[in-house]
């Protein structure tokens, strides 16, 4: 059965400059298959890198063996000088413009062939050529201070010196060796040029394209959630990875804009950061108010309507979203309407509360995505707008770490006298001092192949800060060595050794899987690179001999990581204790610029202050505690050290509240000298709290305590209560609530933390169109229904026509009962489609395509056994 009035079809309808037009086609376009990659690999930053080693290692390799040719060296001396080149260039230089791309890579033969010449000159004086090697791996951990091009000057000379040693290249063969490397740099930036060409902006748009996915995630789980026959919990969860997920890539786009070559217009990455903050933030709100109306005996039609909005949420294109508005308004009726009966049980009015809330959210949304899509538009006119200002660097286009802390941690213990060289020496001297153990030790258990120890000392040392971080790699580096010899070794024996091509291809498809996958975690590239090892090894090596040679290379490297390990943790020693407290002293200052920026807000109106970005640096703040504080192995939560998880978790409540404050704040305050005096005087107490904590990290002595500033939001909050009801005074009001929350939340952080607490003595916009077409649709909802009833259990099948397209609508049907479960899903071939054994009742069949906005309509079907024949006639 059909009720009249749906939403309309504007896919071929909307005119040249409307809103829909200015959205990018790669972030607002229809639904794709491969958008699971995007939402599993925002900016696809992973799958570049594995397509940049597959690009440079072919590369490499071919011109490698070319060139040997060519100059009259042996194959395997070109292939190894080359192959290190394209190497390199995928793993150590990720530069996202043209210049500098080529400035490093084109740079990269000078260092590696300098030492293939000193090495050579040692030939034979084998004490003198390790002694050089450790030397080189400590110069390599000291140049990687000061910046990207410094470290991989120090790469390729430790990578010369290994495989001059490794490859016994003689001195008069330096020059040629010298001659294939830079054909094979400048080979390996023609093809990354050509095929690899750098794209930050194009990385932002997919980025964005990752959250909108992200965001439908959000919207259906969302509805699985309020499915009252479903797992509840099993859908929380769910939900909770969604807006997890959404979280990272939201922070992640505000690294990008920090990029070079991506902001080009500051003021436009200032509103598009704000715009997506906003949307986020409706999101949260959603999955909360949905999970938590999944502990409520909701009414049935209060149900339905939630369902069907957010079915709508999820399906409405990204150009479309003013759509939004009136299922929201749909929502807040039904929710009105509960709320004005006298006789509704308790547990119903705080249903219906958080359903008005979902609505207004779905509102907020809508504006939202409109302002985003908009942006070409705008300027940077009102002096409360400013140019956007980084607040998240990303690092090798990941979130920040625990760089930053342990940074800070050692520039403050620097003092003076030579402490002031600590920061600068203490990685070069952890390097070489394990290099100078281990090497001995190595070369004990095999002469040939000594350098694997040392392999294992540098790859702890790179990129880890902590001993939990080294541990967690060192069982990366064995788990994957493991699996990857299995593999390689099965491999080898399908691929035989007598088959050059393939050999090189499972080399090389081992790499770049491996590049693929180290982002997502360690082991996955050691398992390439130890499946690449196997193949190489397979040509010089026996069958009988293959396991006893990856036992040694698994001995050699964890040698090399726990005594690595070792050194760091006792020469100038930094505890994870230590570094996990900078982190939360850094999120403390974060939270306290939020506070300090909202105080400014009010005071200054005018003054160009970026609330929406000092959240953001809370976020990103949060994600580094979240990153340090995850333990070695997890265990029960009963055994689990409970005080660093118990105060990253009052850290994540806060920064929602933060989130929140941020969005409710920025609104200009005009309040009697009285009043504004009062809330500069809950601003200050809050600030000072969160300065005094700051104080107490800095020092580890409790000066102060932490004042609570409830009782003071409470008194202003009873002072304004006679105002005038209006969309500022409701901001202020929400803004003020935050800020108890968020005093809430850091006053039980604080008391765990040490520091003791102390107690202190929306206007209705004009309809449009489809809003107003959409409307019709919600109020006939509630019509009855005069069409005779078909019989079932029901097959229920139909077709989905239009005018425009007489081949056929590509669509979706999505089926919603009226206790606003989602009973069905299917899709429609040939503009046709079946939904099978649909149970009695009247449901709302909604219909979402990619040529057009998404349309609901009633079907009602009876107790009794059939077929329910139900056509969608779509409006051109």
């Amino acid at each position: 059965m059909t009720t009249p009035g749906t939403l309309p079809d504007q896919s071929a309808t909307t005119e040249p400059g409307t809103v829909a037009d200015l959205a990018p086609h790669r972030v607002a376009g229809p639904r794709r298959w491969w958008d699971w990659v995007l939402a599993a690999d925002p900016g696809l930053g992973q799958l570049q890198s594995g397509w940049r080693s597959l690009v440079a290692m072919v590369t490499s390799l071919a011109v490698g063996y070319w060139t040997a040719g060519a100059l009259d060296i042996p194959a395997m001396i070109g292939m190894m000088v080359a192959g290190m080149m394209g190497l390199m260039s995928a793993f150590a230089v990720a530069e996202n413009t043209w210049d500098r791309l080529a400035r490093v890579i084109l740079w990269m033969p000078f260092p590696y062939s300098a030492v293939l010449w000193v090495c050579a000159s040692l030939d034979g004086r084998r004490t003198a050529q390790m002694s050089l090697m450790v030397a080189a791996l400590a110069l390599t951990f000291f140049l990687a201070r000061f910046g990207p091009f410094a470290l991989i000057t120090g790469m390729m000379l430790f990578n010369g010196l290994m495989v001059g040693m490794l490859a016994g290249i003689p001195a008069s063969l330096v020059g040629k060796a010298f001659a294939v490397a830079l054909v094979a740099a400048a080979a390996v930036l023609a093809t990354r040029l050509l095929l690899c060409f750098p794209m930050p902006r194009e990385d932002l748009l997919r980025t964005q394209r990752a959250f909108v996915v992200e965001a439908r995630r959000v919207a259906d789980a969302a509805v699985d959630a309020l499915d009252p026959d479903a797992d509840q919990q099993r859908a929380v969860r769910r939900m909770t990875r969604a807006l997890r997920r959404l979280n990272i890539t939201t922070v992640t786009i505000d690294g990008r804009l920090a990029q070079p070559e991506v902001a080009a217009d500051p003021a436009a990455a200032e509103l598009l950061h704000r715009h997506l903050f906003d949307a986020e933030l409706a999101l949260r709100g959603i999955g909360q108010a949905a999970a938590d109306l999944t502990r409520l005996p909701v009414p049935a039609p209060l149900r339905e309507a939630l369902a069907v909005g957010l079915v709508l949420a999820r399906d409405t294109p990204l150009g479309r979203a003013e759509g939004l508005r009136p299922a929201a308004a749909h929502i807040q009726e039904r929710a009105g309407a509960i709320l004005r009966d006298a006789t509704a049980t308790p547990d119903a009015v705080e249903a219906a509360v958080l359903a008005r809330r979902t609505g207004d959210l779905l509102d907020t949304l809508a504006d939202a995505l409109g302002d985003w899509l908009a942006l070409g538009r705008r300027t940077c006119a009102d002096p409360a707008d400013v140019p956007f200002q980084p607040t998240v660097a990303l690092e090798n286009d990941r979130l920040p770490g625990s760089a930053g802390p342990a940074r800070r941690v050692l520039a403050a213990g620097s003092g003076t006298g030579w402490r002031r060289a600590v920061p600068y020496i203490r990685v070069p001297a952890h390097a070489a001092i394990a290099a100078a153990i281990v090497c001995p030790i190595a070369d004990a258990i095999d002469p040939r192949r000594f350098y694997w120890g040392l392999v294992g000392v540098m790859i702890t040392l790179f990129g880890t800060n902590t001993t939990h971080e080294r541990l967690r790699k060192f069982a990366h580096r064995m788990i994957g060595t493991v699996v990857g010899a299995v593999l390689g070794i099965v491999l080898l024996h399908l691929v035989g050794r007598d088959h050059v091509y393939a050999t090189l291809a499972v080399i090389v498809a081992g790499l770049s899987l491996g590049a693929w996958g180290i982002q997502r975690a360690y082991a996955c590239w050691v398992v390439g690179l130890v499946v690449a090892l196997t193949q190489l090894y397979g040509l010089t090596t026996p069958d009988s001999g293959m396991e006893h040679l990856l036992g040694e290379r698994i001995l050699d490297n964890g040698i090399g990581i726990l005594v690595a390990t070792a050194c760091a943790a006792l020469i100038f020693p930094l505890s994870r204790r230590t570094v996990v407290k900078e982190a939360e002293r850094g999120y403390v200052d974060a939270l306290a610029q939020v506070v300090q920026q909202v105080e400014r807000r009010w005071d200054t109106p005018d003054a160009p202050v970026r609330l929406r970005g000092a959240a953001r640096a809370v976020d990103a703040a949060l994600l580094q505690v979240q990153g340090l504080v995850r333990p070695l192995v997890r265990m029960p939560l009963g055994v689990r050290g409970p005080a660093a998880d118990h105060r990253a978790a009052l850290l994540a409540t806060a920064t929602g509240h933060a989130r929140s404050l941020a969005a409710a704040a920025d609104i200009d305050v005009d309040l009697p000298p009285r009043l504004a005096e009062r809330a500069r005087l809950v601003t200050q107490t809050l600030t000072a709290s969160l300065k005094e904590l700051d104080r107490f990290y800095a020092t580890g002595e409790p000066e102060g305590a932490w004042r609570r500033v409830g009782p003071l939001v409470r008194e202003l909050e009873t002072e304004l209560a006679p105002a005038a009801p209006g969309p500022r005074a409701d901001r202020l009001r929400t803004a003020l609530r935050e800020i108890a929350a968020l005093d809430e939340a850091l006053a039980a952080y604080a008391e765990q933390a040490g520091l003791p607490v102390a107690a202190p003595g929306r206007t209705a916009a004009a309809s449009t169109p489809m809003q107003r077409t959409t409307r019709a649709l919600m109020a006939a909802w509630g019509e009855p229904q005069t069409r005779p009833r078909t019989t079932g259990p029901a097959r229920l099948t139909g077709t989905v026509r239009c005018d425009r397209h007489p081949e056929g609508c590509p669509a979706w049907i999505t089926v919603i009962s009226a206790r606003g479960k989602r009973l069905a899903k299917a899709q429609v071939h040939h503009g046709a489609y079946t939904v099978e054994t649909l149970p009695p009742g009247t449901h709302t069949l909604v219909v979402s395509g990619e040529r057009h906005a998404p349309r609901a309509e009633l079907v009602t079907v009876e107790a009794g056994a059939g077929t329910v024949r139900h056509d969608v006639a779509r409006t051109p």
